[in-house]
């Protein structure tokens, strides 16, 4: 590896270029890292980071760091920082463990990669293999539980009452909860454009069954969320 000019200096220890360069720009990569540190050897910038305590990247093939104590994890567990996502897990597979494991209603494909902003078929289906979820066909939609059968038995019970208490069979109509969660939904939206299947799949997230027609049907019922944009004429009306 070519290592372009270090930002080392005499008299600086390798964690105070560490600390200096993290709060510069909070996240790096291996080459960035190396030309802080002087170095072309992947070994000592792992020895360098280990000794400041560090966190690497569970999007972009883990090769952003970050240290321990930058990331604001979100209610999830979650920081962002720009395209970059890091988990208080780690990695993207034990990230869905635990997001699996502490929903009382499981949760679904969807659901998770709403979540997490990966694409998540391909860890599921390995954490499946290797026995560290379950999961179940719930109306053609596989919901991932616990792998322990007590637990996923009460999520799994957990998700039906849920379907069967938050919309009302008897005349299609949603029962109030629902309602004030959707117009929450869409009074905090920015837009004047009402994206009924993305509300769908944030209340889905928190347990809320809703589909984007009664999403619909609810904003005309309440006069919520405009479907075209105001004019920005500047001809006075007549």
């Amino acid at each position: 590896m070519t290592v372009s000019q270090p930002t080392k200096t005499a008299g600086d220890s390798a964690p105070d270029v560490l600390r200096r360069l993290f709060r510069k720009q909070q996240i790096a990569d291996l080459d960035h890292l190396c030309r802080a540190l002087g170095t072309g050897s992947r070994m000592t910038v792992f020895r360098r980071l280990s000794a400041v305590g560090y966190r690497s990247s569970y999007s972009h093939g883990g090769r952003y760091y970050t240290l321990c104590d930058t990331p604001v994890f979100d209610a999830d567990g979650l920081w962002q920082y720009r395209s970059v996502l890091f988990s208080r897990d780690g990695t993207l597979t034990r990230t869905l463990v635990r997001l699996v494991e502490q929903a009382e209603a499981g949760q679904f494909h969807r659901e998770l990669q709403l979540r997490v902003h990966l694409r998540v078929h391909n860890a599921l289906t390995d954490l499946v293999a290797c026995h560290r979820l379950a999961r179940t066909l719930v109306a053609g939609e596989y919901l991932y539980t616990s792998a322990v059968a007590q637990r996923a038995a009460a999520q799994l019970a957990r998700r039906t009452e849920l379907g069967r208490n938050l919309v009302v069979a008897v005349g299609g109509e949603l029962t109030p909860a629902v309602v004030i969660e959707v117009l929450a939904e869409v009074i905090r939206g920015v837009s004047v454009e009402v994206d009924a299947a993305q509300i769908a799949e944030r209340l889905g997230a928190r347990g809320f069954v809703v589909t984007p027609a009664q999403i619909e049907e609810i904003c005309q019922r309440h006069g919520v969320g405009k479907k075209t944009a105001p004019s920005h004429s500047r001809r006075s009306r007549r």
